[in-house]
């Protein structure tokens, strides 16, 4: 389900919430998705603050409510704010590279976003969203459309470098990269401390600010 709240343009918007929640082109493609698309993004001309992730697991897929899972959890520990604001469409939009569940690979691991999603919807997403202020942009998939690194640069290099990041000057709102809130990331999170220390009072400072 995409969610859509208060524009200048409220047709203009509320036509392209609709437009994604009804979106089969994965369903058609070359390589289909092994369900039903589901897809879940939530899209605001009055939020500040965007969160971009990877796509949603399984748990999204079945509730249609972006990060109704342990790393929704985390991720809002890591905002410093509870389900109320998290999930208040006029302060916070939600747009994941994939809209939908990719499927998961023999390992039981999730398959990365479709690349449909990014080719279709996200340039006109975001053009509808200028009142955006601060993308906290997780993960890589996000980082490859969001940010402009180094080709080979890993990902933890583009956290820790996320100062510069954040005040870069550049048009649109700043950016903030972020390892994903997965359990899979906790021997990541206790090797680099300084995540906790230095990146996320300065990012709950931010969120405080603009929602």
């Amino acid at each position: 389900m995409a969610v859509v709240t208060g524009s200048r343009t409220p047709e203009e918007i509320a036509a392209l919430a609709e437009e994604i929640s009804a979106c089969r082109v994965c369903a058609f493609s070359e390589q289909p998705l092994p369900h039903t698309p589901n897809p879940v993004a939530v899209i605001s001309a009055t939020a500040r603050v965007c969160i971009c992730g990877q796509a949603p697991g399984t748990r999204v897929h079945a509730s249609g409510r972006p990060f109704t899972d342990p790393s929704g959890n985390r991720l809002r520990q890591w905002m410093g704010i509870g389900e109320d604001i998290f999930y208040d469409p006029a302060r916070l939009a939600i747009v994941p590279m994939g809209f939908c569940f990719p499927g998961q690979d023999a390992r039981g691991g999730d398959l990365p976003p479709r690349r449909e999603c990014r080719q279709t919807w996200h340039d006109r997403v975001f053009a509808a969203m200028p009142q955006l202020e601060l993308i906290m942009v997780i993960g890589q998939y996000a980082r490859a459309y969001h940010l402009d690194v180094p080709a080979g640069e890993s990902l933890t290099d583009t956290v820790a470098n996320w100062r510069a990041h954040l005040e870069e000057k550049r048009e649109g709102p700043a950016r903030l990269p972020l390892p994903h809130p997965s359990w899979r990331n906790n021997g990541w999170l206790r090797t680099n401390p300084w995540f906790e220390t230095e990146l996320l009072p300065v990012l709950r400072a931010r969120i405080s600010a603009l929602i």
